[in-house]
């Protein structure tokens, strides 16, 4: 579906990890009809946002967000593959916490065969990765054949263990490693997605599984959009992304697919990465992939049943490792101390209370900053003495909302305070970067002249001609403090005019 609707060459479309995580426990716990359902709604709701043009939504959740969410993401999906890495008994858990108390509660269970398999699966991708280290398709024949076992590492591992399976098979007629065992060969028959489902002997409506969703229903979305952006962008090459035909392309990708019994998706990070490593030039390189899929789907499952689980916990693992970016921790650190603890907020929040709370407290945290930020705006007060009077500038920023009008009140107020002992003083608020603000404001600044135009000389310098209109329709009295054209060192020639 994305090869005819989507714009960036390499992406693919398909399961991921962080998808695959959020899903996962209502498949665990309920069904599949539920994580199909997931996808519908996914769908939907990503084809309304990209016909209202919302993409720009997207811009509202900051780098910092989206690395925490993806940090504990992938520690969350690495702690819960430790169960079939090692082997052990149990629940591989849900959350973060869970996984790990599990691991640690279960660990005098595990299986020595899976134990190794999996350590060396996870030796051997990262030793492949290192092989291919500088070098790409275009280097001579001997780093083009380093390029291409790198590119395949995962298929390197999977392949080896299967082998190591199959022989210990063949040899001893046992199976002393957990393997991933039959597969249905074949395709789902296509057809409407739930709205019901029957989990035990309990009938679920379409407002019960609602209701299970939960807050997954607005956060799937949120997070296969936020995925597949920020991919098209890392492989965009300094080219123009769509957001709004990018998200209408993944919306059809998760409503089309639910008819098949998909569960949600998004674009694959691995798999983009080697569709521009191999060098795909448009979208229709997608045919080759399905191609390939559909015969795999259709021949090779009987061979599936020799993968090894400890094989896929470690791939999966070493996959979560590299997706954790350990050096913005201390770039935020050093640079910014807000944005620091929004990433440690999102990424505390997501492994503690799962992942849609995660990525929701650090939107919140995000908002919080901005709307301090514009309650809170930056005025600077400067005080320059003359011979015979001193005048208090009070400079404006750029922008003042109806949440700033009390705190620009109390600077003004201050500065006159602060300067009680001087007999000749000249107020001076300096609009000249100011360039918007709304009536609460405009009402709050004609309140102070009124409050302070008795025992002090007030200026309302350079404010463009909407703001002086804006303040002269709440109180035309005043329309005379207005000077325009004039710098700070000139208000000193500057008279206040009788009322």
């Amino acid at each position: 579906m994305y090869l005819f609707v989507g714009s960036c060459k390499d992406i693919t479309i398909g399961p991921t990890a962080i998808m695959s995580a959020v899903v996962a426990k209502y498949v665990a716990n309920y069904s599949s009809e539920f994580a199909v359902l997931a996808a519908f709604l996914t769908g939907v709701v990503i084809i309304i946002m990209g016909m209202l043009n919302l993409g720009f939504l997207v811009e509202f959740i900051s780098i910092p967000v989206i690395s925490g969410f993806t940090s504990a993401a992938a520690l969350q999906i690495a702690s819960a593959q430790l169960k079939s890495l090692f082997g052990l008994d149990g629940s591989a858990g849900h959350y973060f916490s869970e996984s790990i108390i599990n691991f640690f509660k279960n660990i005098t269970t595990f299986v020595y065969w899976d134990s190794s398999l999996g350590l060396i699966t996870i030796l051997i991708l990262v030793l492949l990765k290192r092989l291919g280290e500088g070098c790409n398709r275009t280097d001579p024949l001997a780093k083009q054949i380093r390029w291409f076992i790198s590119l395949a590492k995962n298929a390197v591992v999977v392949i080896f263990g299967m082998a190591v399976a199959y022989i210990i098979k063949v040899s001893t007629g046992t199976e002393p490693i957990k393997l991933i065992g039959e597969i249905g060969s074949g395709f789902p028959k296509i057809e409407p997605p739930p709205f019901s489902a029957v989990v035990g002997n309990q009938t679920y409506t379409f407002s019960d599984m609602m209701k299970v969703l939960g807050p997954e229903s607005l956060i799937l979305p949120m997070v296969s959009i936020l995925e597949l952006v920020a991919i098209a962008k890392a492989f965009a090459a300094g080219g123009q992304i769509d957001a709004t035909q990018e998200m209408i392309a993944l919306g059809l990708c998760n409503m089309v697919g639910s008819f098949v019994k998909s569960m949600p998706v998004s674009g694959s990070f691995t798999r983009t990465a080697l569709n521009n490593a191999s060098g795909v030039q448009t979208p229709l390189g997608g045919i080759f992939t399905a191609t390939l899929l559909i015969l795999a789907l259709s021949l090779l499952t009987k061979t599936f049943y020799y993968i090894p689980k400890p094989s896929l916990a470690g791939l999966i693992i070493t996959a979560m490792f590299y997706m954790i970016d350990f050096k913005i921790v201390i770039r935020l650190w050093k640079t910014s101390k807000k944005e620091f603890f929004v990433y440690i907020a999102t990424w505390l929040a997501s492994l503690l209370y799962g992942l849609e709370y995660g990525i929701l407290t650090g939107i919140l945290a995000d908002a919080l900053i901005l709307l301090f930020a514009t309650a809170r705006p930056a005025c600077e007060m400067t005080t320059i003495a003359g011979d015979k009077k001193t005048m208090v500038v009070i400079s404006l920023p750029e922008n003042l909302s109806y949440c700033a009008a009390e705190h620009v009140r109390r600077k003004i107020l201050k500065a006159t305070l602060e300067s009680h002992r001087v007999t000749s003083l000249q107020i001076v608020v300096n609009g000249t970067n100011l360039r918007i603000m709304d009536s609460t404001v405009a009402t709050n600044l004609m309140s102070i002249i009124k409050d302070l135009e008795k025992d002090f000389n007030i200026v309302f310098l350079n404010f463009n001609s909407n703001l002086q209109k804006m303040c002269n329709n709440v109180n035309d009295k005043y329309s005379h403090i207005f000077v325009t054209d004039v710098n700070v060192d000139g208000i000193f020639k500057v008279k206040q005019s009788p009322a």
